[in-house]
């Protein structure tokens, strides 16, 4: 897959199955792709952190729900690492405002991460707010990190609301031809490559 990614995440379940090791493994596995640690830190910051930066990570995530003291901590470590850190809003999904109106982040906090929750899919819930969703980060001036259903089918409405990344989950990993989907999907994205948190700076 590594020829398509620009990222590799490493899933919340994969991450307390196998922990800081398959952040390591990517590493060695694809040292020229960054690696995600989906953490989804909630508390702990400064430890979990050290700890996923200190593995290799460029990227981790942070609930929005987490108190201000723990975004801190989250972005004074990454600034040390020189890493980003993604806000996970999966907590507020399906709700009119994803983020209070006066949020603000540290300097480090590169995204905001909004995505349809797997369960609620897996329950039946075929809501596509989740992409609606993209534009009003846009025009509070986010980045955006799109995840939740993202394939083929929804592929179109995706690039028309232009997410800075895109997360493609099961409709690679339970593809009978994964590198297959990944390159179907890849040379759809109309400007592959954009929206890094550098490039904005």
């Amino acid at each position: 897959m590594k020829e398509f990614a620009d990222i590799i995440e490493i899933g919340t379940p994969l991450l307390k199955r196998l922990g800081l090791s398959a952040i390591t493994t990517a590493r060695e596995l694809c040292p020229e792709v960054m690696v995600l640690a989906d953490t989804k830190t909630v508390d702990a910051g400064r430890f979990e952190a050290d700890m996923v930066f200190g593995a290799g990570a460029a990227f981790m995530t942070v609930l929005s729900c987490a108190s201000s003291a723990t975004h801190e901590a989250v972005g004074k470590c990454a600034a040390a690492f020189g890493a980003t850190v993604v806000v996970d809003t999966i907590t507020e999904a399906g709700k009119a405002e994803l983020l209070p109106v006066n949020a603000v982040f540290p300097e480090s906090f590169g995204y905001i991460a909004v995505h349809s929750p797997t369960d609620a899919r897996l329950a039946g819930n075929t809501s596509t707010s989740h992409i609606d969703a993209v534009r009003k980060m846009h025009d509070r001036g986010f980045l955006v990190s799109l995840a939740g259903g993202i394939g083929p089918d929804t592929l179109q409405a995706v690039i028309a609301v232009e997410p800075e990344i895109l997360v493609v989950g099961s409709a690679i990993t339970e593809s009978a031809s994964p590198k297959e989907v990944a390159r179907w999907i890849r040379d759809r994205l109309p400007n592959p490559g954009r929206g890094w948190p550098w490039d904005r700076r």
